[in-house]
């Protein structure tokens, strides 16, 4: 066998022999990229003879088909003829993961022949909106951020707002060890619906996380009313105090001349209850209690009798006919018919 290996090298060398022998072996596709989890399938096609064909999956050795007898299959890896004359075998991996990325090699024993492919195994991971549904007032500024994990490649990151697609300069995505996050800020002005998208190239559709962002009408400023408010009450306040001066600097002088008129009636009011004449002289009246010296005597007085009370109402010796009695009875003075000399008092 290493006799035989060695002259095809010589051969190839010299003649291009094993460009020849190549051309008898394909492998397809190429390249395979499939998610972690589905099945990987590759074709192997000979165009001569052959013995046993072998698959290797990261250098290592996967399955081995004969060309008789029974294909011994395994629980990750499978194989089965796909034409009647055995030209073509279908060499299937179960259940990919991501640790199986890499070359995958076809050799035909016998003749130094193999064919090399690519697999690519691709991981969907996580993704979630961490804010999820928010409510806020209109015109205020909201910031999402989306956080992915567990992706493989690194997964194009878009985002959509009621059904409309971003455009990227609007969010900013960063990638690190798997881990991927976007942020995305605009200002709230209506209901939304938002969504975070993330796909890889083995992804026929993309994952999503989906929330929802309530707008609420913004509460009135009053600042400006509450302002202009108080600015004009403080102006009618002011308008209002100096009415209110003005009409009690009124009110004071109508009171002040009310009272000077009401003092000059009082004063005229009793100048002339007085007997008092403008010009300031005394005009008298009749004192009934009043009499000649010649006429009325009295032989004594005693002092107990010229004591006054200590509480005494004066009778209105002008206006009263009686006034006379009243004040001789005060102060136990004898009527004239009872007195013989009589000395005339006036109390002023």
């Amino acid at each position: 066998m290493a006799n035989r290996f060695h002259i095809c090298l010589l051969l190839c060398a010299i003649g291009g022999f094993c460009s020849v022998l190549s051309d008898n072996l394909q492998l397809e596709p190429l390249k395979v990229t499939v998610l972690q989890g589905s099945d990987a399938r590759f074709n192997a096609t000979v165009q001569r003879s052959w013995t046993y064909m072998t698959f290797h999956v990261q250098n290592r050795l996967a399955l081995t088909v004969p060309a008789t007898g029974e294909i011994l299959s395994s629980k990750n890896y499978s194989a089965k003829f796909c034409a009647v004359d055995k030209s073509c075998v279908e060499f299937t991996i179960h259940n990919t993961n991501h640790n199986q990325s890499g070359p995958v090699v076809c050799f035909l024993q016998g003749a130094p022949v193999s064919r090399t492919a690519h697999l690519d195994v691709q991981v969907s991971g996580e993704i979630n909106i961490k804010e999820g549904n928010v409510t806020v007032e209109q015109g205020q500024q909201v910031e999402f951020e989306c956080v992915m994990t567990g992706w493989y490649p690194k997964p194009i990151v878009s985002w959509i707002r009621n059904n409309q697609t971003v455009n990227s300069s609007l969010y900013n995505t960063t990638h690190e060890d798997g881990h991927a996050t976007s942020v995305l800020k605009f200002q709230a002005v209506s209901n939304t619906t938002v969504e975070c998208q993330a796909i890889v190239p083995a992804l026929h559709h993309p994952k999503s996380s989906f929330v929802y962002l309530v707008v609420v009408p913004k509460p009135p400023d009053w600042t400006v009313l509450i302002a202009v408010v108080c600015s004009i009450g403080g102006f009618a306040l002011l308008v209002l105090l100096i009415i209110g001066i003005i009409f009690c600097c009124k009110r004071r002088k109508e009171k002040q001349a009310n009272y000077q008129d009401e003092m000059s009636r009082r004063v005229r009011t009793q100048s002339q209850l007085s007997g008092v004449n403008p010009t300031g002289q005394q005009q008298g009246q009749v004192n009934a209690g009043y009499v000649k010296d010649n006429q009325v005597t009295r032989t004594s007085i005693a002092p107990s009798e010229l004591y006054l009370p200590s509480i005494l109402e004066m009778p209105d010796i002008v206006n009263s006919n009686q006034a006379g009695n009243i004040y001789n009875n005060a102060y136990n003075i004898p009527n004239e018919s009872s007195l013989k000399k009589h000395r005339h008092l006036t109390i002023v």
